[in-house]
């Protein structure tokens, strides 16, 4: 009985759905950081265009 390459179809199968999923989670979490970094850079624009408005 002999495989093709190192590790089995089913193996592989496997190991590409676990990629892909990390992937698609890797991507999530960079979209949440990216939207907090761009929330708190607004609230630091809108505070800064408050205090001007002050002065």
């Amino acid at each position: 009985m002999t495989t093709r390459g190192l590790i089995g179809e089913r193996w592989s199968l496997r190991i590409l759905w676990a990629c892909a999923i990390g992937t698609g989670i890797s991507l999530y979490m960079v979209a949440q950081e990216r939207d907090m970094q761009n929330r708190a850079r607004e609230m630091a624009a809108e505070a800064a265009a408050r205090s001007v408005e002050r002065d």
